[in-house]
């Protein structure tokens, strides 16, 4: 049991302090993986089996979008002006978050992230009003990819652990067990969007440096392959730790301990924590904990890192928003989940 604490306080600790392991997480994920695996003694074909086989649906959802997304990106751009124009910008807010973030769940959040790039780098309003753009849109991205197990890896690593006895996860299984929590989150956030307040300039502020190429599609696609099966590999060995502490923690306490998916990638935290042991209830409060968590700063989620990166905004700047905006999300969503109980 000491080995697997130590491997998952390196994997918790390592990507914090180690820039270089922070930039290849897909490969050092998937090398303490394999030695969790290894330090457990899980080893066998069902899970060899299982790691090969469970990340190929989200990886080809991701290259078959990216692929479009490059085809179609030219035409976003040359559309954004006209939606601003005739929507004006508070609808067009409201309809982007509203839009993206429902979507997210079918084009994967990494493309929809791209998108959402697309749309402020064509955007002519102030560095603020775009910053908090992009923040509330990340907020809703990294609800509404949770829906589907292509969305995105937390949503796809929780069905690979849930899809025996006794939950028997299908593809539906997160929108039927969180739809009626996220899809009213996302709307919220749309109007939240509307009270924005941006300034006309006549150029954008944050614009995307550096376009993708087709070569870039095919290395993300096989990074987030090699991802995904290293969280496989983490959550089998981390099984023992999982099924003797985590799993008998109150859904409350867990639901507050996992702000720390605003430091640590929410899938990570999915593998280390979600088990079949654990109630329905239980794995919605897990879940919903870190999919708010993970907004509230750039480390936390995909679209975070994604949108942050390309369009140069700084931790510091995100946090201003994203720490008072997820804290109030996870109060709200702490009644629902606790006190009214809904869905």
């Amino acid at each position: 049991m000491w080995k697997l604490s130590v491997i998952i306080i390196v994997v918790f600790i390592l990507p914090l302090l180690v820039r270089k392991i922070e930039r290849n997480l897909e490969i050092f994920l998937f090398i303490m993986g394999v030695l969790a695996v290894t330090a457990s003694r899980v080893w066998d074909r069902q899970l060899i089996y299982a790691a090969l086989v469970d990340p190929i649906k989200i990886s080809v959802a991701v290259l078959v979008a990216g692929l479009t997304f490059r085809w179609v990106r030219d035409h976003i751009r040359l559309s954004i002006d006209i939606a601003m124009r005739r929507l004006g910008i508070k609808w067009f807010f409201f309809l982007t978050v509203v839009f993206l973030g429902a979507l997210s769940s079918v084009i994967t959040v990494i493309i929809a992230s791209l998108i959402l790039v697309e749309i402020v780098s064509g955007m002519k309003v102030d560095k603020s009003a775009e910053i908090n753009f992009v923040i509330i849109a990340c907020f809703s991205l990294g609800l509404g990819a949770a829906l589907t197990p292509i969305g995105e890896p937390l949503s796809t690593i929780a069905i690979a652990k849930l899809n025996g006895f006794p939950h028997f996860a299908d593809f539906w299984f997160l929108l039927k067990l969180l739809g009626w929590y996220i899809l009213p989150g996302i709307l919220v956030l749309g109007l939240l969007a509307v009270f924005i307040k941006p300034k006309l300039t006549g150029h954008t502020a944050l614009r995307e440096d550096h376009p993708e190429t087709i070569k870039d599609i095919f290395i993300r696609t096989g990074k987030i392959y090699i991802f995904v099966m290293g969280l496989i590999f983490l959550g089998s060995g981390f099984k023992p730790i999982i099924d003797a502490y985590i799993a008998e923690m109150p859904a409350k306490g867990l639901y507050w301990l996992n702000m720390v998916s605003a430091i640590l990638d929410n899938a990570t935290l999915t593998a280390a924590e979600i088990t079949p042991k654990m109630d329905i209830a239980h794995i919605r409060a897990v879940l919903m904990g870190l999919l708010i968590s993970g907004g509230m700063l750039i480390p936390g989620n995909i679209p975070n890192i994604i949108a942050a990166g390309k369009l140069k905004i700084s931790n510091r700047a995100w946090a201003r928003l994203g720490i008072p905006l997820g804290i109030a999300l996870m109060l709200g969503y702490f009644v629902l989940l606790f006190l009214y109980k809904i869905g």
